[in-house]
């Protein structure tokens, strides 16, 4: 696939860096014990901010197909996510009045882990899911699903055949697809009129404002603030009237949208008050993108001076989670097996193989009480809450929590 020199919304050069993180293999490129000793593929993971629009975005080296159509990512093994998803379904079937007449569609439904719950009430559902592995859990759990990669042909086909949707929804997808306008120019057309569209996904503003920069890899084409979200939906003939402020992935927006010949949604406060929000920390300008990568190297320095000084002193580290913006974090740093043992997953589909490009080896958790170190890194640190309680027993010898975003920390 060839990089791109434009900006993938408005067509203007991009000619301004954000951060450069080197090279990285593909995030969730995960290796065989076989694989070890042969080459691997790096890819330049630099992202640039859009002058015109202010989209930041990475060039892209890799095709979505070479990304999604086997993937390892499963929603349902977070036991948090699939509450998050639970009370979101409840709520959309109350507050839009779904029912048995009503056709409610997910883009990038992954395994099945939110339209399960449209399902258990009755209420007809849709997935769509490019990655055949991942597609074939929900099928077995009896949600339709199509294997396939959205955009607006796709949208045309599913609207002759199957129907518009009341509610159509995607989260952590935005920001995965290369060519954003055609994504967003299939919501519109497959949307029914009077119909809602809800979007996930990380909210710059947080990315920044956190340091959150191992949120950025391969998959993650575009990052995304309210202010161009809101440019490129109105382009495409959307309005979106609401936004909410969500704690998931570090910071979240999900945003509400309908047909912009649609009269019966006002434009509320909180959308309002935060395009101002993001205006004031400057994402309308391109000075207030200028001092990111000195903060990211600074995470970079401090890690490596932890785990030096805990390796010289004798001190055993493992890490929990073998996510991919564990990946981005380790790979950037230089990070191996000379300072982290291993990682710990809950998937089965991670269990036994590599992480790319540092060839840390994956365990089962209770691998941790075999070993019993005195660290663990938690590398998806979103979820560090949900991994401080699950993992409490660390502490009956001794072992102490490690997170690295927004700041090296150790947990008390």
């Amino acid at each position: 696939m060839t990089n791109w020199s434009s900006c993938r919304f408005c067509q203007a050069p991009l000619t301004e860096p954000f951060l450069d993180l080197g090279m990285s293999p593909l995030s969730n490129a995960y290796l065989r014990a076989e694989q070890l000793n042969h080459g691997e593929t790096f890819f330049p993971l630099k992202t640039f901010v859009c002058g015109s629009c202010f989209l930041v975005q990475l060039e892209a080296f890799v095709s979505p197909a070479d990304i999604f159509s086997d993937y390892a990512y499963f929603s349902s093994y977070s036991e948090s996510w699939l509450q998050h998803a639970e009370t979101y379904s409840n709520r959309m079937a109350c507050e839009l009045v779904l029912d048995a007449n009503s056709l409610v569609v997910e883009v990038a439904s992954n395994d099945g882990y939110l339209l399960q719950f449209f399902k258990a009430q009755q209420i007809p559902v849709l997935g769509i899911e490019p990655a055949r592995n991942v597609a074939e859990v929900a099928q077995r759990k009896e949600i339709p699903t199509i294997v396939e990669f959205f955009g607006e042909n796709l949208a045309h086909e599913l609207s002759a055949t199957r129907g518009k949707a009341d509610l159509l929804l995607g989260n952590n997808v935005l920001a995965h697809v290369p060519d954003i306008r055609d994504f967003i120019s299939g919501l519109r057309v497959l949307l029914k009129p009077g119909g809602i569209i809800t979007m996930e996904f990380p909210h710059l503003l947080k990315l920044m404002e956190q340091n959150q920069f191992d949120t950025i890899y391969h998959e993650h084409f575009s990052y995304l603030s309210l202010n161009t979200t809101s440019r490129m939906f109105a382009s495409q003939g959307l309005q979106i009237f609401d936004v909410e402020e969500l704690p998931t992935h570090g910071g979240s927006l999900r945003i509400h949208a309908c047909h912009n010949t649609d009269t019966g949604h006002l434009i509320t406060s909180r959308f309002k008050s935060l395009l101002n929000a993001e205006q004031r920390a400057g994402l309308e300008n391109l000075e207030g993108y200028s001092d990111f990568a000195n903060r990211v190297a600074k995470t970079k320095f401090e890690l490596l001076e932890f785990l030096i000084t805990a390796k010289k002193q004798g001190k055993t580290v493992a890490a929990y989670g073998a996510a991919a913006k564990g990946n981005t974090l380790l790979n950037y740093c230089g990070i191996g097996p000379e300072f982290i043992d291993y990682v710990v997953d809950r998937s089965p589909h991670k269990q036994g193989l590599f992480l790319p490009g540092s060839h840390i080896p994956i365990h089962p958790v209770e691998h941790i009480d075999v070993t019993r170190p005195d660290y663990l890194l938690i590398l998806p640190w979103n979820l560090a809450e949900e991994i401080c309680t699950d993992i409490a027993r660390i502490r009956q010898w001794g072992g102490r929590f490690v997170i690295s975003i927004p700041e090296v920390k150790v947990l008390p």
